[in-house]
């Protein structure tokens, strides 16, 4: 098996090439107002205000059970927990310890791919770094100073050679759901030191990744569910750059219930809202428990909320604390969540995005 993935990985390495690239504070309740007013998220009760719901309906689904490619089995695994539920999206994430991550280990990308490809219906998706080091406790003055960096083009290669790579392993249609939990403070990919740069910096490398032959990508905007540190709003950089409106949705903060989830500041309600007047699907890349402990009515309440709105696809964080196949700590959830995902047969057809625009 090693030698077949060197083997694979060795092939990829002689279809890149390296050709020339195309050129927290809290906010006031008066900031929080104005973005919502400014940013095209109405004030609760205003109208009209567009239609999210649908019937019910199966949404493709899968979870995120491991980065590297030795935790691609598991989702066979899970899936034969679930009574051999149809599990088509796979879900990982580039390491952002430096470039060289960013730009894609060709044997996990080639094993990810293979995935993929071994069933027309299944979908990757693909966490990317926007900066590095990504999770380095970089201060805020820095990231300003590497956006600015990004939108010079001191960083469009290293996304142009994953691009490539994706393509050469024949994962041209992944789901990339670039600098995610970009409105919060976790992540050098972060937004709020400069959400100007940050937008256009998104712009370009979207423009970079969709330049090359053969690419038929999803972006996906993936916030952290609520205010956090900045409105994720005032981050959206453009509907010609995003093909889905995502949200990472845990059950937090402790004592918060599902009501409060939706109708939140910049809760589910209003990324729904969102993604329907732009007309792009959403998803829920991360989800799952956390400060509530076992929780089995916000499993059945988040299950029943992606299948009555359109998303595109969702992926439940399985392991500790929020998972319930990898996490033992989680029996009653993991409970209901076996008996709403049970045989599941996924949804019939393609993944469902918004139709890519050209960049202008």
């Amino acid at each position: 098996m090693r030698l077949g993935r060197l083997t694979l990985a060795a092939a990829a390495l002689l279809l890149v090439t390296t050709a020339s690239v195309p050129s927290g504070t809290p906010i006031s309740q008066t900031e929080r107002h104005a973005a919502l007013s400014s940013d095209a998220i109405q004030p609760r009760g205003a109208a009209p205000r567009p239609v999210v719901q649908r019937a019910v309906h199966e949404v493709p689904f899968g979870a995120f059970v491991g980065s590297w490619d030795n935790y691609i089995p598991n989702i066979a695994r899970m899936s034969s927990w679930l009574n051999n539920a149809n599990m088509q999206v796979g879900h990982t994430y580039l390491a952002g310890n430096g470039w060289q991550d960013v730009e894609g280990e060709p044997m996990v990308l080639g094993l990810w791919s293979q995935w993929r490809q071994s069933d027309p219906g299944r979908r990757l998706v693909l966490g990317v770094p926007m900066l590095v080091p990504n999770e380095g406790n970089v201060p805020d003055a820095e990231v300003a100073r590497l956006l600015a960096r990004g939108n010079q083009g001191e960083f469009d290669q290293h996304f142009l050679r994953l691009a490539r790579k994706l393509v050469a392993f024949g994962g041209g249609d992944t789901v990339i759901t670039l600098g995610w939990e970009m409105n919060g403070v976790t992540y050098t990919s972060r937004c709020k030191p400069d959400p100007t740069a940050w937008k256009a910096y998104w712009r370009r490398i979207v423009g970079v990744m969709r330049s090359v032959p053969g690419q038929h990508f999803s972006f996906d905007f993936t916030p952290t569910r609520g205010l956090d540190a900045i409105p994720w709003t005032r981050c959206y950089p453009g509907d010609d750059v995003v093909d889905i409106i995502g949200m990472d949705s845990y059950d937090q903060p402790a004592g918060g219930t599902f009501d409060e989830y939706v109708s939140e500041p910049y809760g589910l309600q209003d990324q729904v809202e969102f993604a329907a007047k732009r007309g792009k699907p959403v998803s829920y890349p991360e989800w799952g428990l956390f400060r509530n402990g076992d929780n089995p009515e916000f499993v059945r309440r988040m299950v029943e909320w992606m299948r009555t709105h359109d998303t595109a696809y969702q992926t439940v964080t399985d392991y500790c604390p929020h998972g319930f196949w990898q996490c033992k700590d989680n029996p009653k959830s993991a409970s209901v969540y076996r008996q709403l995902m049970s045989g599941s047969s996924g949804a019939a057809g393609p993944l469902k995005t918004s139709p890519q625009s050209p960049l202008r």
